[in-house]
């Protein structure tokens, strides 16, 4: 990463925000709230000019952990309350109480088989043996780095599609983790194109960004590339309406540069990173923001 002086501040997440403000199609998702959308946002983040934890309100302490927490303990194959909690994330437990998993048949505290962890590391097979995603995908940029298929998916559509003859087998259909992990062998670089289906912009996205990108430096590392740049897509973007006055806040508020994140590089196995093994560094952000979101 270029040194901070060096680092230019970045609007990018503002300007999905100002899109969808001005240009959102009003909607009533589930929840019941209304909500204005956009269709295909897009950002993108050279790792040169800094790791992306918006700068717009502080995300540092617990919610810096907690995104690392999560994403650690679904590599790990965590689905549960239980199991999340022991790698740091604590914040499951409005989704997974007994009455929401009884709706899907699921015991309390149990994401459910269609899961993010359940998808990335024990795959379904018709051989009968779980197929784990991560562990497989690694392998396979270590030894044939040029392919286009280190592709990793939490979609697996007999536990997430529903309708009136199938209740799906997962508390909350993943809204994110479709990665594209794209390797320059005669550079030794790597870039990531993140997907996700459904994007709360003021609350969830934010964590999403520092997920993905913390993805980033940890496989490059693995695998002895440095981690160029990464893209996220989002397809359905929203503003739920009791966000609003806070999006309109998150817009007024200067962007900052972006700060560092180092990663501790004696750790050789992707399984083996925890919370503690990333520092986050250089951060300047404008004050905390408490932001609602529907569960």
């Amino acid at each position: 990463m270029k040194p901070i002086e060096q680092r230019i501040p970045d609007s990018q997440y503002q300007d999905v925000l100002k899109k969808i403000m001005k240009e959102g199609r009003e909607v009533m998702p589930i929840h019941g709230e209304k909500t204005k959308m956009i269709v295909g946002a897009q950002l993108k983040y050279d790792i040169s000019n800094g790791f992306p934890v918006i700068t717009e309100r502080d995300l540092s302490g617990p919610f810096f952990e907690g995104a690392i927490a999560e994403h650690i303990a679904f590599l790990n194959g965590g689905r549960t309350q239980e199991e999340l909690e022991s790698f740091g994330c604590k914040w499951w437990h409005r989704w997974v109480t007994k009455e929401k998993c009884a709706n899907f048949n699921l015991p309390e505290g149990d994401l459910g088989d269609g899961s993010y962890g359940a998808a990335w590391a024990s795959f379904p097979t018709k051989e009968g043996s779980p197929f784990n995603q991560i562990k497989e995908v690694i392998t396979q940029l270590k030894e044939r780095p040029y392919l286009r298929t280190h592709f990793i998916s939490p979609w697996i559509p007999q536990y997430t599609i529903q309708h009136k003859n199938r209740t799906r087998r997962v508390v909350v259909a993943p809204c994110h983790g479709w990665i594209h992990i794209l390797a320059f062998p005669e550079t030794k670089e790597i870039s990531i194109h993140h997907f996700q289906r459904s994007a709360d912009f003021p609350v969830g996205v934010p964590f999403n960004i520092i997920q993905y990108a913390a993805f980033g430096l940890m496989v490059s590392h693995i695998i002895g590339y440095s981690f160029k740049d990464i893209t996220y897509t989002f397809s359905d973007t929203h503003i739920y309406e009791s966000q609003f006055e806070k999006a309109e806040e998150l817009i007024s508020r200067k962007p900052r540069v972006f700060p560092t994140v180092e990663i501790d590089r004696s750790i050789n196995n992707i399984f083996d990173f925890r919370v503690n093994h990333f520092t986050l560094k250089d951060y300047d952000p404008h004050p905390k923001m408490g932001i609602p979101t529907p569960v």
